[in-house]
């Protein structure tokens, strides 16, 4: 009687499972690779949000004193130094929210949630329920 060559052997169920856990193992650090890269993205948008915000502050700030102190003495020619003051204070009350405005627009557009890892992850559950059917 002879026995079957190594290429003709079916797997037995212990090196099946086994191939199924190295498949599994290889999948999530698959989808851990992508939640990282995910994360990454969306950081990166929240930090370019952020210093948008942090210069427009900035540069606001150094705008607002220049302006406010030359119009405020050139106000002050045609009327009390303290109404010019106050004038200018409005005017940048309104650059500010305007700003404001903009950079809360630019925050919404930040996704915390890895998006695509979570649909690949349900994909992955989905497959994993069908193998045991």
């Amino acid at each position: 009687m002879t026995h079957p060559g190594p290429e003709a052997r079916e797997p037995s169920l212990g090196e099946l499972v086994g191939e199924i856990g190295e498949d599994l193992s290889k999948l999530v650090r698959q989808e851990l690779l992508l939640a990282k890269a995910e994360v990454r993205e969306e950081a990166a948008k929240a930090g370019k949000a952020a210093g948008l915000l942090g210069g427009a502050g900035f540069a606001g700030y150094m705008v607002a004193v220049l302006v406010t102190l030359a119009v405020m003495f050139g106000l002050g020619n045609v009327m009390d130094l303290g109404w010019a003051a106050l004038i200018v204070a409005v005017i940048w009350a309104v650059a500010g929210a305007a700003l404001y405005v903009s950079g809360r627009a630019r925050l919404r557009q930040v996704s915390p949630t890895p998006e695509r890892t979570v649909e690949t992850l349900k994909e992955d559950a989905r497959w994993a329920r069908d193998l045991t059917k």
